[in-house]
């Protein structure tokens, strides 16, 4: 009897010319904005990789000069792209791609695809995430708003009901039935993201990219399970379809326009983040308070001078301003570490905000998961500038220990003491390449657990809300 009730749900949906051309628009919509994010992926990879290595051979043939200068002379960092951002570019075109490494600052991130856009553009892109989260739920309501109200208006849910058909084997099968439809759309498409991932991902995020597709895809088909649960216990519940499909078009603009907005305007008026200029100017006034930093290098001085048995700083056998340079580095590690914590610490407290909103709407859950497991949410973004910060700080420590080392030449290495001394290659060499590797999937549950809780709390209130109004549910 399941069987048979998909399959006449099945059936009915494949007879209806305006589902059909709405499957079929939806599904060319899906594929064509796989194909042009891959497309894109492919060639914003090369590009990085390229860059990546002309910055590298640039660093190695600076040619000879004073380690310090190389400090300032610096290096750019650019943030790779994660192969899944084919299918949801989250924050990426809005946090930046590169960012300049170089002595006592460390600098914002540059070049936001997103500052060059159209209008239009900003207003959203059409990626595979944006059709699924907002194209397929509005199909779905299409598919299944006159389950139940259709059949009560055509008096075929009485003589269904009164041949013995349990209610619930009955919303089950008509569930079964709408769920394949949707998989006309969704197999070919997760077919085609998951040959994508094994394509173009690399050794080393090969089965990474895998697994966090492969959540994907579950997380994805718990929504559209939702939206299923939903749909049908409006049709239950109302008698009429036109009502059906108004109540559920009122619930589509509310869950994939209003909630995303109200939440985002929620979590910023909670948490607060200051203006650029209010967070340079408190940064700047704390890195321009070197009380401490002149006592530790006073500190620093007196025990070099005592050590070596000297008069003046002069007469060391080292460079004593390589000593001040690093103090002076960390220093301003110390004041970037607490301005900028607070302010990513902001960020992740408006995130956790946002997901605390999706027990209003179920996209958002989805939203938060989507672009976590994808690699451009807020969360990889600081995983990177921390990472890039790393790098910056061993460049320094490696040019100011061998200015220390070597900077001051005296009469046994050459030359007269005070001549500037000039490195070369082989210092350049000893500053590694700079290789990101991101974060394990791990990683990301952990930081989406409330949108997991979220996610399934939607489900569980979908499926008893549709089993009971259609244990309710009138026949006439």
């Amino acid at each position: 009897m399941l069987t048979r009730i998909a399959k006449k749900e099945f059936t009915e949906m494949l007879r209806d010319g305006r589902v059909r051309w709405s499957a079929a628009a939806v599904l060319g919509l899906l594929v064509l904005s796989l194909v042009i994010g891959l497309v894109h992926y492919a060639d914003i990879s090369a590009q990085h990789e390229a860059a990546r290595a002309s910055e590298r051979q640039r660093w190695l043939d600076q040619g000879n000069k004073n380690p310090h200068s190389a400090a300032h002379y610096g290096v750019y960092a650019f943030k790779p792209k994660n192969v899944l951002s084919v299918l949801d570019a989250g924050l990426d075109p809005y946090v930046g791609v590169t960012v300049w490494l170089e002595a006592h600052y460390q600098n914002d991130f540059l070049y936001r695809p997103a500052q060059d856009a159209t209008a239009v553009q900003r207003f959203g892109e059409m990626t595979a995430a944006a059709v699924l989260q907002l194209l397929l739920p509005l199909l779905i309501i299409l598919l299944s708003f006159g389950a139940f109200a259709a059949e009560r208006e055509q008096g075929t849910l009485r003589q269904l009901l009164s041949l013995g058909v349990d209610r619930r084997l009955l919303a089950l099968g008509k569930a079964i039935g709408v769920t394949s439809g949707l998989a006309v759309i969704i197999v070919p498409a997760a077919l085609l993201g998951a040959a994508a991932v094994m394509l173009y991902a690399g050794s080393a995020e090969g089965w990474e990219g895998f697994v966090r597709y492969a959540l994907l895809v579950v997380v994805y088909v718990l929504y559209f399970g939702v939206i299923v649960g939903v749909a049908l216990a409006v049709s239950a519940a109302v008698r009429v379809s036109r009502v059906a499909l108004v109540v559920l078009l009122s619930f589509w603009i509310a869950n994939s326009l209003m909630a995303p907005r109200l939440a985002s305007d929620l979590s910023k008026m909670l948490y607060p983040l200051p203006s650029s200029i209010e967070f340079k100017t408190a940064m700047k006034k704390d890195l321009n308070d070197q009380r401490e930093l002149r006592a530790l290098i006073e500190a620093k001085k007196q025990e070099l001078l005592r050590h070596y048995g000297v008069d003046f700083l002069q007469a060391l056998p080292v460079n004593f301003t390589g000593f001040t340079l690093q103090a002076g580095e960390e220093h301003g590690y110390k004041v970037f570490d607490r301005h900028y914590g607070r302010l990513f610490d902001l960020f992740e407290k408006q995130m956790t905000a946002y997901q605390m909103c999706g027990f209003l709407a179920p996209l958002l859950p989805v939203q938060s998961l989507s672009m976590g497991l994808a690699g451009t949410d807020w969360h990889h973004h600081r995983h990177f500038v921390r990472a890039a910060e790393e790098y910056r700080r061993v460049i320094q420590k490696i040019m100011n220990d061998d200015l220390f080392k070597r900077g001051q030449i005296t009469g046994p290495r050459g030359g007269e003491a005070g001549t500037l001394y000039m490195a070369g290659p082989e210092l350049w060499t000893k500053v590694p390449d700079f290789l990101y590797e991101g974060p394990s999937v791990g990683w990301v549950l952990t930081r989406y657990s409330l949108s997991l809780v979220v996610l399934g709390f939607w489900c569980l209130a979908a499926g008893i809300l549709a089993a009971v109004t259609v244990s309710r549910m009138r026949v006439v």
